[in-house]
């Protein structure tokens, strides 16, 4: 049922640690389970299956269990063992798997959408199951009664779904390429705003409740980093993929976003440097180079008896210009131009080898990716995919590789001693979190709140 793949040491790409491959149809969500050498599956095929590795060092199934419908979608939460599973059908199913994983109980049922559930989430602190379905219908219901608190009616249905528990902010991500964000209480709901940057449809979200950023992936193949604490509207885009996002994934520890696209692309990029944002395209009626005119332009091209030219725009100013000014290519990483891209004369000489140092690293999972899931206590990255097959990955000397490259960040891995007054009377927090055993100490700024 499982392959068992042999760590390469030393490797500088995610090392792929077991592949599981007994599904008989598209998997369409997939997690591991903390501190347990586990995955739980949902799959088209109506199953759930608990996977645990066993002493021969495969996979097998500790747990097979058929719904009455396709599982299109699930949220697992490892303190309270609660699997939270939505169905084509728009029933939202909850189980409680036993201690060793052996078997799992009924628990509540939810008549939650009229469609096929796209995203659900148990929400512990608010004893709250959030869902989306393709009913357009955003829900939100009560895990401990079963009953619905409350209801938002979406203008397209969603396919994205993030939750800030301090605040209390639902962030929902919909196929006309829009992010809402809603304010929830305990049965109502108020609209905060919403923002649009993709002209796709909207594929994946990823909350990062301690920098308040927010990331959205769409099918445009793009994703952008929306600003939300800092209040400002700021919008950082990233070029790194080919084909649709399919998921997003942060590690907190090393400052890294992970995403993944349908093709098989695994992009991890470095967020833990100073962005900018990709300006806005700027209007003309001729190139703002050569004053040519564009094809458009009937009076100019009279006046000056020239045949109208094709307007472009540089990437890095955002100008309008023709494809004569704008015929070199460069990449322009911190503006999140991975790939080689259209820039005006001008602004190709003003790039430096320095400013084309790549941000983000590049790999191939050898399957087209349905979903992804990152676990950081373990530093594993697992994909479920279009071909039935589900990847683990581990990812820690990947990950590490970018603390020890970078002395200068706010993360160090070092030996540390300081005046526990000095920390307070500069209002620095400290976080000291273990990894492989060594200590990692994280100055956590004082954030501005959400909105």
């Amino acid at each position: 049922m499982a392959a068992e793949i042999q760590p390469k040491p030393q490797t500088r790409t995610p090392v792929l640690l077991n592949k599981i491959e007994a599904s008989q149809d598209v998997v369409n969500t997939a997690v591991i389970i903390p501190k347990e050498d586990g995955v739980i599956s949902v799959s088209e095929d109506r199953t759930i299956r608990i996977w645990l590795k066993r002493d021969s060092g495969q996979y097998w199934p500790s747990i097979y269990h058929t719904m009455p419908d396709s599982c299109s979608c699930m949220s697992f939460n490892p303190e309270t063992r609660r699997l939270s599973m939505g169905m084509e059908n728009g029933i939202i199913s909850e189980f409680i798997l036993s201690e060793d994983y052996n078997k799992m109980t009924p628990a509540q049922t939810y008549q939650a959408h009229q469609g096929r559930v796209t995203v659900v989430l148990f929400v512990l602190e608010m004893e709250w199951v959030l869902s989306t379905g393709q009913d357009k219908n955003f829900t939100w219901h009560c895990s401990e009664s079963g009953t619905q608190l409350g209801l938002y009616r979406t203008t397209a249905w969603v396919s994205g779904l993030q939750f800030d528990v301090e605040t209390r902010h639902a962030f929902v991500g919909d196929y006309s390429g829009q992010v809402t964000i809603l304010k929830l209480e305990l049965d109502s709901c108020s609209l905060v705003t919403t923002f649009k940057g993709h002209t796709g449809n909207v594929t994946a979200l990823c909350w990062d409740p301690v920098q308040r950023v927010l990331f959205s992936g769409s099918a445009d193949h793009s994703i952008i980093m929306w600003d939300i604490g800092g209040g400002k509207g700021t919008a950082i885009e990233l070029q790194g993929h080919n084909e649709k996002v399919q998921g997003l994934c942060y590690a907190p520890h090393t400052r890294q976003l992970i995403s993944c696209s349908s093709d098989g692309g695994i992009v991890i990029w470095n967020m833990d440097v100073t962005r900018q944002e990709t300006p806005e395209w700027l209007d003309s009626d001729s190139c703002q180079k050569c004053e040519q005119p564009f094809f458009w332009n009937f009076k100019q091209m009279w006046d000056s008896k020239k045949i109208g030219l094709r307007q472009h725009h540089c990437r890095k100013c955002g100008q309008a210009v023709c494809g004569k000014c704008s015929a070199k290519r460069s990449t322009i990483p911190l503006m999140g131009f991975e790939f080689e891209v259209r820039v005006c004369d001008s602004c190709h000489e003003s790039i430096t080898d320095e400013d084309r140092a790549p941000t983000a690293t590049f790999h191939d999972s050898k399957h087209s990716i349905v979903y992804m899931h990152y676990e950081p206590t373990m530093g594993w990255l697992l994909t479920s995919g279009a071909d039935k097959v589900v990847k683990v990955r581990q990812t820690r000397c990947l990950l590490r590789q970018r603390l020890d490259r970078q002395p200068n960040s706010d993360l160090f891995s070092t030996n540390w001693s300081f005046d526990q007054s000095q920390i307070f009377s500069h209002q620095i927090f400290f976080r000291v979190e273990l990894i492989e055993g060594r200590p990692i100490i994280c100055t956590v700024p004082r954030w501005n709140t959400l909105i």
